[in-house]
């Protein structure tokens, strides 16, 4: 999020932008709508062509900001601002990072889930971001925080962060600095805050701490939660009207095994191979399967290609995938 003084002129970066999201989807097998509908959005509400400007508030109508939101119970700068930016950098340099992010994490979830986490993440982000700058008045912080005005998606992508290396036992380099990829969150926090001038460390903050509450609660073992119940609520609203999309947005991908043909033409190994565990397909790129783990035999299968796929219980299936992703 980025605080209300910061003002900018276009200078090129949205075609740039554009430029590597398209790019990046051609080179990808499976092409996640989700993230492309959220790159859209954003940069269409930045951009409001004329057609549109009675459909898209102002965004004087819908900054982040404590003091109006709780004076007027104003859902619409609770949640919207979210999806608003205030020059081409910030817009440019978000959706770079959700593209990066979004891809990996909706392959890997699928499209309704990740559409149902990125929904919760929202609400988790801006909701904590106001309950600090509200609790921070106990500390006499008021013009810092409680009357600061803010926008932008970085508070949900700093959350998407914390999901993505939930599970990672590797280090990452955060500007040059290499450091546990569980961690990377919070190195990010601090080098943004004192390299950046004009951010909202409050909403960074919140958007760390929405993941981190996300994870927990849904790798919960002590029954159903209420995030858990509100994950799988969305899941079952979202799930018919995405997958409805879903079919004009994929063509139906033909099962392959080794090498086949596809339009009369061969498929190489290099282009896609199933894993024989749990019949995923997955790139050619790829030395381990995306879902389980299973590592890629070289005749196109994976490597327990003596087995059959009864061999691997849907028990085995299950916690490979759980510690792959942790779901």
């Amino acid at each position: 999020m980025v605080r209300r003084n910061m003002r900018g002129v276009s200078n090129g970066m949205i075609p740039l932008m554009l430029l590597q999201a398209a790019e990046t989807y051609r080179r990808l097998d499976r092409k996640p709508p989700v993230t492309a509908a959220l790159l859209a959005a954003n940069t269409i509400i930045y951009l409001r062509p004329a057609f549109l400007n009675h459909i898209i508030p102002p965004i004087d109508d819908v900054w982040f900001n404590a003091y109006l939101i709780l004076k007027h119970k104003d859902v619409k700068r609770l949640l919207l601002s979210a999806f608003y930016h205030l020059n081409e950098p910030h817009l440019f340099y978000n959706m770079t990072s959700l593209l990066w992010k979004g891809v990996q994490l909706e392959n890997a979830m699928g499209s309704v889930e990740y559409a149902s986490m990125v929904a919760v993440l929202v609400g988790l982000s801006q909701g904590i971001t106001l309950l600090l700058a509200k609790s921070l008045l106990v500390f006499d912080y008021e013009r810092a925080y409680y009357n600061e005005y803010a926008v932008g998606f970085s508070g949900v992508l700093f959350a998407m962060k914390v999901v993505l290396n939930s599970q990672s036992d590797s280090y990452t380099s955060v500007h040059g600095i290499m450091v546990p990829a569980k961690h990377a969150a919070w190195a990010e926090l601090i080098i943004i805050q004192l390299l950046v001038p004009g951010v909202s460390f409050l909403g960074h903050l919140g958007g760390i701490l929405a993941g981190i509450v996300y994870v927990q609660l849904k790798g919960s073992s002590s029954g159903p939660s209420p995030l858990a119940n509100m994950v799988k609520g969305l899941t079952a609203v979202l799930g018919w009207p995405l997958r409805s999309l879903l079919s004009f947005w994929r063509p139906h991908q033909p099962r392959v095994s080794g090498r086949g043909r596809i339009g009369g033409g061969e498929l190489s190994t290099r282009d896609v191979w199933r894993c024989r565990a749990c019949t995923f397909d997955n790139s050619g790129w790829l030395t381990e399967c995306e879902m389980c783990g299973t590592e890629h035999g070289d005749d196109g299968l994976s490597s327990s290609q003596g087995s059959s796929v009864d061999d691997a219980s849907l028990d085995e299936i299950r916690q490979r995938r759980i510690q792959r992703f942790g779901r």
